[in-house]
């Protein structure tokens, strides 16, 4: 398990007069991240401020199929009813992506690794390549705060298709660095990557 601390704005960009009139403990967040592949966890809170009020929990479990598992994380009925499904193909550019995202060392639809020869994914990719392997992610958001709960909870949820693109395209892009390599070689690198995106958020640039 890994644990972190940083505030809002190195997450996403918080405008000046909310920092100024944000009170004291209000844009602390408390990370908690547990990887026992392939189930990863990742926990945000506001232990400071808001406490049992806000969290965002990120889920993922790893199969090996084409995102054909209908209820990969075995939520309950009433949990079904709630979820949303967002499917996200890492080839698209036009899908989540921000201008500034494409890069063409890490474009799914060009790439071609020259270790195992795979790529690039084109056309029909989701329903004809091999190996094959969907990251099902789980994105709960709970905000209670009156008058900005429903926004806060939809704004949040509208970020992570983009991460999440974004993440698994570099993922992918960079298959030549990780293809052979032990478990634990694997997991230095995804840490490497994760934090390049944190670093990203940090520096100012959008998300």
């Amino acid at each position: 398990m890994t644990v972190e601390e940083y505030q809002v704005g190195q997450l996403w960009k918080v405008p000046s007069i909310i920092r100024k009139i944000a009170p004291k403990g209000s844009l602390a967040i408390h990370e908690e991240a547990w990887n026992a592949y392939p189930y990863c966890k990742t926990v945000l809170t506001n232990p400071d401020y808001m406490k049992e009020n806000f969290f965002v929990k990120i889920e993922t479990i790893h199969l090996p199929d084409r995102g054909t598992t209908p209820n990969a994380h075995g939520l309950p009925p009433d949990e079904l009813a709630k979820r949303d499904v967002v499917h996200i193909n890492i080839a698209d550019d036009n899908e989540f992506l921000h201008a500034g995202d494409i890069q063409p060392s890490t474009t799914p639809s060009t790439y071609v690794s020259a270790k195992t020869g795979r790529g690039p994914l084109s056309g029909s990719w989701r329903e004809t390549v091999e190996p094959v392997m969907c990251a099902y992610k789980l994105v709960s958001v709970h905000f209670k705060w009156f008058g900005l709960q429903k926004m806060v909870e939809s704004y949040t949820h509208t970020q992570y298709p983009r991460l999440f693109s974004k993440f698994h395209r570099e993922v992918f892009c960079w298959m030549d660095n990780w293809h052979g390599l032990t478990m634990e070689d694997i997991r230095a690198i995804e840490a490497k990557a994760q934090k390049e995106l944190e670093d990203q958020r940090k520096s100012g640039t959008e998300v």
